[in-house]
């Protein structure tokens, strides 16, 4: 019982349903959601926590860096995952996609003019 509260209640905040919707079309370092949401790390890391704990997310370390993805192994979370995905719009997330996609041009940018040997930026791959 406590495992279904902890689903349902990750899934009643907009800011995780945001991240949600941002994950759906593949992994995103916690950078990426940071600068797609525009707000703080500590929040966004509060939030990753949230939907993890509930078993809707799932992490991989990289370095320093995590990424994050929709964690599809169980059939209830993943179905579940899917059904809400379904129902929010996409223009309520036109905003955060975009903010995203600037932010991964720039940062490719960035990688290509400084040596990978540079292991304090984000994401470098």
């Amino acid at each position: 019982m406590k495992n279904l509260l902890n689903v349902f209640k990750a899934l009643s905040d907009e800011t995780r349903l945001r991240i949600v919707k941002l994950l759906e079309h593949g992994e995103l370092c916690v950078c990426d959601i940071v600068s797609a949401l525009d707000t703080i790390q500590p929040k966004v890391s509060f939030h990753l926590s949230t939907l993890k704990e509930a078993g809707l997310i799932k992490d991989r370390k990289q370095g320093k860096w995590i990424h994050y993805s929709l964690d599809d192994s169980d059939l209830f979370r993943r179905f579940l995952i899917l059904s809400v995905l379904e129902r929010i719009s996409e223009d309520s997330v036109l905003k955060d996609k975009k903010r995203l996609i600037d932010f991964q041009k720039s940062k490719r940018v960035k990688t290509m003019l400084t040596q990978l040997k540079d292991k304090t930026a984000c994401c470098r791959r």
